[in-house]
């Protein structure tokens, strides 16, 4: 029900964005559901939130997610993919660091940035900066 609804949504916001008289080369697609995102093909109980932007071909994706420290502690985290470049952006206690995509190894993704390391493998994310490494697990609210 909530797919087809948010479908429904979807599509009547395109058919408006099409009458409208601005860009006609800008096309935004948002969603919010529960996805199959496991490599083993479990459903993933993780509520993400997407945003795909495409002007004049070119798409931008935005994909949120929450994730939980092991003292308790949600962080944001939220991966952007466009022709220029592929960020991670992780925000905690009002502080946000964005980290570019270095290397994908395997089945893990790499992001740097000065000493600051971010891998995720799955659906967890190891931050590290120095000796310090900071474990999450992706969760929902």
């Amino acid at each position: 029900m909530l797919k087809k609804s948010t479908s429904i949504l979807c599509v009547s916001l395109f058919i408006i964005a099409c009458k409208n008289e601005g860009n006609k080369e800008v096309i935004i697609k948002n969603s919010s559901e529960t996805s199959v995102v496991n490599n083993n093909g479990k459903i993933d109980s993780s509520t993400l939130s997407s945003t795909t932007i495409e002007v004049n071909g070119k798409k931008t994706e935005k994909t949120n997610y929450v994730y939980k420290a092991t003292d308790g502690t949600l962080v944001k985290v939220v991966f952007k993919n466009d022709p220029k470049e592929s960020t991670v952006a992780i925000t905690s206690n009002k502080k946000t660091f964005t980290l570019e995509k270095t290397t994908t190894k395997n089945d893990e993704i790499i992001y740097k940035k000065d000493d600051m390391t971010a891998r995720v493998k799955g659906d967890s994310l190891y931050l590290e900066q120095g000796d310090n490494i900071i474990p999450l697990k992706r969760t929902k609210i």
